[in-house]
């Protein structure tokens, strides 16, 4: 409590000592009030160590290219490393809200990272944007009663950019129905906050599956980070599955994948969300991640833009790959846009440390980033997602071996998103 009262009675000497008039250089953005010397501090956690390590890989490089930018000139970005764990997560939240006394925080990669650094906000009254993480996990898997819809509440200070599993549903039946199947998914679904609400028979993928003319076998949850999938194989192999989909850890996915082939499991299509993510999670694989398809957030070939540095998609994928010598990742444009997303944010507020009014400004945000439009304006979601949740484009895409070695992550289906162009069709496992 004593900590509370200090953190209050700072924001209160710094409204009263606060400069006005400052504009941010070459942002167009009237910059908020500053106390003399002092910068905006935003607070970041991400899992920089752990089995979620790839979604921070672009981390330093996008931070040094925000903080380099005209817009970053008037910021502080503190980082916290969740070690991808939900309860060092909101550690490292309270730390930055208590001990750093952050204005205001940002964090993506996945709802292992995202919720429980959101949840803390909420409670502290600390302003949140979040992303990387589809919006049902987030919004639901952060309510008292995740399983009363009627019990669902709006969040006051937590807000959210990112797709829906309605999305995924269409992006990977448009992929499958690209190829020749009897229509039968079996889902991979671990005992996380992803996996439980993919699975979730009510709320999952499921009834959308079904609608579009599948059927999914779901044996159950699994624990992430486990060393034996024969349940699973068996399973699948016992109700004729063709087509494996699910939300995956890299690590699992690799244990998963190598077994499934060792034990005969040879389905036509394995489309999964967060495990083939990354190139090098598909290097793993040698010539069994030929046609492993996926979810595409963010690619070289989107035709967006980024606001701070000016650069286009494929502008920050190679300048990403000239100075780090890594190839790009989906991440590094989502990472990208939270610092897009909070300088334009805190270019519109006058007061750093009123939170109320950072909340009204996220609120009230309608922007072009890197990642596409930016608006809580509710477009295409239900209504109690509307004032939290901001939705952003999918496609689908399927990683296919180059002569030379690597892989190409090729875009096969955007029936959801027709401004950012194919690549390629889908093609069968061989």
């Amino acid at each position: 409590m004593t900590t509370r009262r200090m953190q209050i009675s700072r924001r209160s000497f710094l409204k009263a000592s606060a400069a006005t008039g400052l504009t941010l250089a070459g942002s167009g953005l009237a910059a908020p009030a500053l106390a003399q010397g002092a910068k905006i501090r935003l607070g970041y956690v991400s899992p920089q160590t752990g089995p979620l390590a790839g979604f921070a890989e672009s981390d330093a490089y996008n931070i040094k290219a925000f903080l380099d930018s005209p817009a970053g000139k008037n910021f502080e970005v503190i980082v916290k490393d969740s070690q991808s764990n939900p309860n060092r997560a909101a550690e490292v939240a309270k730390s930055l809200i208590v001990d750093d006394e952050i204005n205001l925080m940002v964090v993506g990669s996945t709802p292992e990272n995202t919720n429980p650094v959101a949840t803390t906000c909420e409670a502290e009254g600390i302003p949140v944007i979040s992303t990387m993480a589809p919006w049902q996990p987030w919004f639901i898997g952060q309510q008292g009663n995740p399983g009363d819809p009627a019990s669902w509440k709006p969040f006051k200070f937590a807000y959210h950019y990112f797709w829906g599993l309605e999305d995924i549903i269409a992006v990977y039946t448009g992929m499958w129905k690209q190829l020749s199947t009897n229509g039968k998914v079996g889902g991979l679904f671990p005992n996380d906050a992803d996996g439980n609400a993919w699975g979730d028979p009510k709320n999952g993928l499921k009834p959308g599956l079904e609608a579009a003319g599948f059927s999914l076998t779901d044996p159950g949850r699994y624990q992430n980070l486990s060393d034996d999938f024969t349940a699973q194989v068996n399973a699948f192999k016992a109700a004729d599955i063709e087509i494996v989909t699910g939300v995956v850890i890299p690590p699992d996915f690799t244990t998963f994948w190598n077994q499934a082939r060792q034990q005969g499991f040879k389905p036509k299509a394995v489309t999964v969300a967060k495990a083939i993510l990354f190139p090098q999670s598909v290097e793993t694989l040698g010539d069994a991640g030929n046609n492993l398809s996926s979810e595409v957030w963010w690619s070289a070939s989107h035709p967006f833009k980024s606001s701070i540095t000016g650069q286009s998609s494929a502008e920050l994928a190679a300048d990403y790959t000239a100075k780090t010598n890594r190839p790009w990742t989906q991440p590094i444009g989502f990472v990208h846009s939270l610092f897009e997303v909070a300088a334009n944010v805190m270019g519109r507020v006058q007061d750093p440390t009123d939170a109320e009014a950072i909340a009204a400004a996220i609120a009230a945000t309608d922007m072009a980033t890197v990642v596409g439009k930016v608006a809580w304006n509710g477009a295409g979601l239900p209504p109690f997602a509307a004032k939290n949740v901001c939705k952003t484009p999918l496609v689908g895409g399927q990683w296919r071996q180059k002569a030379g070695g690597g892989f190409d992550l090729v875009i096969v289906e955007n029936a959801t998103a027709p401004e950012i162009p194919v690549a390629g069709k889908m093609e069968a496992l061989s």
